[in-house]
């Protein structure tokens, strides 16, 4: 019966696989700049951004806090502002949630 199968003879010597430990290196530096300007670098913007927001705060400036509320900066100390959200009724709120501040004037358009 064995001559029904035939003899499978090697050619020769086969190529040499790429290195994995330098695949696993390249793989690991692109994964590394992919995760910094996808998600690190945007973020570390974003939260600059909004520190100089916060100490750039002062009496008189329209600003939208991070729960949606418009008011009028009444009020500031090292850590909270207190906003006038309707006459007569103030809020007071860490400066951290304060979104953004909003050009002069938006209130009354609203």
């Amino acid at each position: 019966m064995s001559f029904l199968i035939s003899p499978a003879y090697a050619e020769g010597a086969a190529a040499a696989p790429m290195d994995s430990g330098l695949f696993n290196i390249i793989f690991l530096l692109g994964f590394g700049l992919i995760f910094y300007f996808f998600m690190w670098r945007p973020q570390a913007k974003r939260a600059k951004e909004h520190k100089a927001l916060i100490a750039g705060i002062s009496k008189g400036d329209e600003v939208l806090t991070a729960g949606g509320i418009l008011g009028k900066v009444v009020k500031t100390n090292d850590d909270y502002v207190v906003l006038e959200v309707s006459e007569g009724t103030e809020l007071t709120f860490q400066k951290a949630h304060v979104a953004a501040a909003l050009p002069k004037g938006t209130i009354k358009s609203i």
